[in-house]
């Protein structure tokens, strides 16, 4: 009776040894992940030795300093993203505001030539840096661009190019994407009387490719 009590204590006792070296292999694991995510890690140099090198207050100060200027890049990340998101709605956003007047667009397409004449304040160039980027998306090539200045309107004249293999679903593809991008900028309100689609222009008027005095040339792509 004796021994079976006096080997229970020792059982125990070897029971919390082995608990207490599992529960320390697992925080060593720990800190070494926790480590393995710093700038200042370098899993060579840490190889080479086979020790930590670092005391383990130091991994858990560098890694609180770490998460700490993290989150402050976050923060301004995101201080940054609402100031682009509400300077683009300062630019995009064609509400009417005062006697300011919402964009006008016309398009004009006769063989594979594409003409675009956008109206609009002069405070909106981002509408006709989009309308660029489309063109250039869909294949189209930008021959020239020019712009007339009248009142506190600007207007913009694009003369494209689209590709004989696109002439026909191409050009159609375009006009649609062009179209759909002005709506949604101006939150699907209803279109103004005065933008003219190939549509009706062709039903109504006969097709005259305008060739203004252009202010700035765009040169072709090469």
């Amino acid at each position: 009776m004796d021994q079976q009590h006096e080997s229970q204590p020792s059982s125990t006792k070897v029971d919390r040894k082995i608990v207490e070296k599992n529960r320390r292999s697992q925080m060593k694991n720990l800190y070494s992940e926790l480590n393995s995510l710093l700038p200042s890690y370098d899993p060579k140099f840490f190889v080479e030795l086979n020790q930590q090198v670092v005391a383990v207050p130091d991994q858990i100060d560098e890694a609180t300093e770490y998460i700490k200027r993290l989150e402050e890049k976050v923060k301004m990340a995101k201080e940054k993203k609402e100031r682009l998101m509400e300077s683009k709605r300062s630019g995009s956003g064609f509400e009417t505001r005062g006697s300011e007047k919402p964009p006008k667009m016309e398009i004009h397409v006769k063989g594979s030539v594409l003409q675009v004449i956008l109206t609009c304040g002069v405070d909106n160039h981002f509408v006709f840096c989009e309308i660029i980027r489309i063109l250039r998306e869909e294949n189209v090539e930008v021959i020239s661009t020019s712009y007339t200045i009248v009142g506190d309107s600007v207007i913009h004249v694009v003369h494209g190019e689209v590709g004989q293999s696109m002439i026909h679903s191409g050009a159609s593809k375009v006009t649609e994407k062009l179209k759909w991008f002005l709506n949604g900028s101006i939150r699907n309100e209803e279109m103004e009387p005065g933008m003219l689609w190939p549509s009706e222009i062709g039903a109504t008027l006969p097709w005259v490719l305008l060739d203004p005095t252009p202010h700035n040339a765009l040169q072709p792509n090469p």
